[in-house]
């Protein structure tokens, strides 16, 4: 047996579990490589899995803010669509990476980093965010439930964990099916919804320089800044749904296509529907706002938020069980399901009152640590030999507790704080220069690349051998 064989703490290739695309069986696999006997499905599928997630209201909670930051229409619109075309395009790319290494986005990490390394950025932003955005999921989906039925919140968002936990358990084949039906039953009824909305709404043409958040272009960089971010919040998850698909070329480019178009349909249609919905109502909130827009309607378009709260949640709570096992934690895929359902559900009864700002706050903390995360998972992939065999089996290499990578990340990570701007906390730089916006992303992901070049022909900070970077290696 090889050296590099025997470092191997986890098995890069999995064995034949005869899993295929039973709807039934729990599925078997959880960050271990895909064998090509267990490849399956058709590049479409990514459309139908993150167009269904995308029509959710989350998004409409940021479309929502427009009004806070005084933004006509236009204006917010151009955010929206600009936010939606770069940060569907990471998604898409990232979805290809997945078909072609065949293992979750997150392990991907453990290349550049290594194992200890990568556990930084897991830990914090993949199985808190895990956690985060699926109780954010359930808040939403809990308060329209009670709103329509009279039951209180702890047993509506109950019910609703529970039908998640039981889709999540089973796992892959069971959320790719339930995903493309429910993008035909949601689209009926959000097509519904933004009917309503714009026979009742109004089109606001210019700035309210009254608003409370008026600040400028500095506002609509800020607003960009959280469609954009929504988007990059997916980034680490997205390979985990397309890792099962066979690696051909065009399985590659059109899951990249179907992933971007998927992603980019419903951020732009859901935001653009929350900016309606803000300037066409006196409720504070958007949950209320969709209640008093509606009239009549009313358990129509909270119905359909119900709804909508499933097909977001499927991947949340799968995202953040594959982010525990990536930590290496000695568990089945759907033994930490549980755990992040359970975890999902108190942190939504604590978190039920004060939504909206807390939402807010905790999508540009995320992003913030995802962007220079996203940008050396990238660099690894294009320049670091990562579609090799052997770049294939380091990633299950517990050896190689650190490397250049995880440098890159936290320097993108600690050079982007200047400027980040959050109700949590605002960097010197940001609070200097207000008008310019929140750049945290940007800056982060800029430095991370840059310091990823710089370093990632040293000496391995683990000391092992250099992988072999020729075009001939890449042999995946």
């Amino acid at each position: 047996m090889s050296p590099d064989t025997m470092r191997a703490a986890e098995n890069s290739v999995a064995e034949d579990r005869g899993y295929r695309d039973s709807l039934t069986k729990i599925e078997p696999y959880g960050i271990e490589h895909i064998p090509d006997v267990e490849r399956h499905g058709k590049p479409r599928s990514q459309f139908f899995l993150w167009f269904a997630a995308g029509m959710n209201f989350p998004i409409v909670v940021l479309g929502f803010s427009a009004t806070y930051f005084g933004l006509p229409f236009w204006a917010a619109a151009l955010a929206i669509i600009l936010a939606g075309v770069t940060s569907s395009a990471g998604m898409g790319y990232l979805s290809a990476m997945g078909v072609r290494l065949g293992v979750p986005q997150q392990m991907q990490g453990r290349g550049p980093l290594g194992f200890i390394g990568n556990l930084f950025p897991v830990a914090y932003v993949n199985v808190f965010a895990g956690i985060g955005w699926a109780a954010v999921t359930v808040i939403l989906g809990g308060k329209a439930i009670a709103l329509l039925t009279d039951i209180p919140f702890w047993l509506s968002s109950l019910i609703l964990m529970g039908i998640q936990l039981g889709v999540a358990v089973i796992g892959y084949n069971l959320i790719h099916f339930l995903q493309r039906i429910l993008s035909f039953v949601l689209v009926v009824g959000f097509i519904f919804i933004t009917v309503v909305a714009a026979a009742n709404g109004r089109v606001e043409t210019d700035f309210n320089v009254a608003a409370k958040g008026f600040d400028g272009v500095g506002g609509w960089i800020i607003f960009f800044g959280w469609f954009f971010s929504f988007i990059v919040a997916w980034m680490p998850f997205a390979s985990d749904y397309s890792r099962y698909l066979p690696n051909t070329p065009g399985n590659r480019r059109g899951a990249g296509w179907a992933t971007m178009l998927g992603n980019f349909v419903t951020l732009v249609w859901m935001g653009i529907l929350g900016t309606l919905l803000g300037t066409t109502t006196t409720a504070s909130d958007s949950i209320g706002a969709l209640k008093e827009l509606m009239g009549p309607w009313a358990a129509v378009g909270l119905g359909v938020v119900a709804l909508s709260s499933f097909t977001q949640n499927f991947l949340n709570v799968y995202g953040g069980a594959i982010s525990i096992q990536t930590m290496g934690v000695p568990v089945k895929r759907h033994t930490a399901v549980v755990f992040i359902c359970i975890a999902s559900y108190l942190v939504a009864q604590w978190g039920q009152t004060g939504f909206n700002e807390g939402f807010t706050a905790f999508l540009n903390l995320t992003a913030y640590c995802i962007a220079p995360y996203v940008a050396v998972l990238v660099c690894d992939y294009l320049f670091g030999g990562r579609r090799t065999e052997r770049g294939l089996r380091e990633l299950f290499d517990k050896s190689r507790k650190f490397e250049w990578g995880f440098v890159a990340w936290a320097a993108g990570v600690v050079l982007s704080s200047p400027f980040w701007m959050s109700s949590i906390y605002t960097g010197p730089i940001a609070t200097a220069f207000p008008q310019m916006g929140d750049l945290s992303y940007y800056v982060g992901a800029a430095v991370a690349a840059g310091v990823y070049f710089a370093t990632h022909r040293r000496r391995r900070l683990s000391g092992l051998e250099m992988l072999d970077r020729t075009p001939a290696a890449q042999t995946l």
